[in-house]
């Protein structure tokens, strides 16, 4: 069996790891409108192609994620991270949207390979303290995708998008460390119980409280989602450099990987009902806010777009582990639903987005989608807050 401190090892490794793959993810939103300018792209077919990407980042994850759960191997984590940082710095060198495209896509592949398995791993390493680690974990990759975006604004502006394949080099150097200190499970004394796939996904989604988690998290990721794909092309007609969009992306992002990491604590004072209703509840006023003061107050329109990100972010372990303890014998599957399945979802919602927005205005989009929030809240009152934590 596994020492109690090497698998809080592995934690930390698997949430380092988890911080370098989202950074890589956290790339295109910044570089996308610059991208698009150089390829002539509109913002509707540029807004396309990102929600192609969300789709093979994010929806194959639970699929993935029933491979994960019937292997003692570490062959997704792996190799998911090599292929997010090999491909997406690729997309800037595209010299058309089929490359383009095909880049983004096995990139984004490397991250839905990632995903499931990681976030399986730290919910069995994680003993008993499975929400403070899953806040650990999640706030890390959520750090890193406020990172990416700034790293790839500073790349494009300081030394020209043709130099972000140099960025790869921190992903092979994670992988390599992680393969060595992340245990397979067979060491761990685990025993894997195969499962057919039909029967598997019959199983999940007869739950109710399932779908229930997965309306939430879904709704979750249609406020960070919308928000990273419009805005930037919002503030680049506004005139504003790459450097600064991305900088504004890193502290929203950043900002809500801070509401991951003190999930537990504010659960804990606030109970998990309350919590997951002011982080839904919130989200509407907040927008609005936004949308009064970006044009004249942009100072006190950053902070809004803050308070944003972490109060959509707060709740977000709670949701993973929930799913992880009604599913014990699918962690990475559940885990894949939450994160994964439900970005993959909105990501297909939103493909039109782009041009809807060039027709109604990024703004008045924004405030009538974050209305659903709301609305799906009326959903919380359905779950169980005694789940273990």
């Amino acid at each position: 069996m596994l020492e109690e401190k090497n698998k809080n090892k592995a934690v930390g490794w698997l949430s380092a790891a988890h911080l370098v793959c989202d950074s890589y993810t956290g790339f295109m939103n910044p570089l996308m409108p610059f991208i698009a300018l150089k390829l002539g792209v509109a913002l509707g077919t540029a807004t396309i192609i990102i929600s192609i990407s969300h789709i093979f980042s994010s929806m194959l994850q639970p699929f993935f994620g029933f491979f994960a759960d019937n292997t003692l191997k570490r062959f997704f984590v792996f190799w998911g991270l090599i292929l997010v940082c090999v491909f997406i710095p690729l997309t800037t060198l595209a010299p058309n949207v089929y490359l383009l495209v095909l880049f983004m896509a096995l990139g984004s592949l490397g991250s839905s390979f990632f995903h499931p398995q990681a976030t399986g791993f730290v919910n069995r390493f994680a003993g008993r303290t499975q929400t403070n680690s899953m806040g650990l974990y999640m706030s890390l990759g959520s750090i890193g995708y406020s990172f990416g975006p700034l790293l790839a604004a500073w790349v494009a502006q300081y030394m020209g998008m043709e130099k972000m394949p140099c960025t790869t080099i921190l992903g092979l150097v994670t992988a390599s460390v992680m393969f060595l200190f992340v245990p397979k499970l067979s060491n761990c004394g685990e025993v894997v119980v195969k499962k057919k796939l039909g029967r598997t996904f019959v199983d999940i989604f007869s739950h109710k409280t399932i779908k229930y988690l997965l309306i939430i998290s879904m709704m979750k990721t249609l406020v960070t989602n919308s928000t990273c794909i419009l805005l930037p092309f919002l503030w680049r007609d506004m005139g504003y450099s790459p450097f600064y969009i991305g900088t504004a992306l890193f502290a929203f992002i950043f900002a809500g990987g801070i509401g991951s990491l003190l999930s537990r604590k504010v659960e804990e004072l606030m109970g998990t009902k309350p919590l997951l209703y002011f982080s839904m509840y919130i989200t509407f006023p907040l927008m609005l806010a936004f949308a009064l003061t970006y044009e004249h107050h942009p100072v006190l329109s950053l902070i809004v777009f803050l308070t944003m990100g972490f109060t959509t972010m707060l709740a977000q372990p709670v949701t993973v582990v929930m799913a992880q303890n009604i599913l014990p014998e699918y962690k990475s599957i559940a885990a894949g639903l939450m994160v994964g399945f439900s970005w993959g979802i909105v990501a297909v919602i939103l493909s039109a987005l782009g041009i809807i927005a060039e027709h109604f205005g990024i703004i008045n989009v924004l405030i009538v989608l974050f209305i659903f929030p709301v609305l799906a809240a009326y959903f919380v009152k359905y779950l169980d807050s005694n789940y273990d934590k």
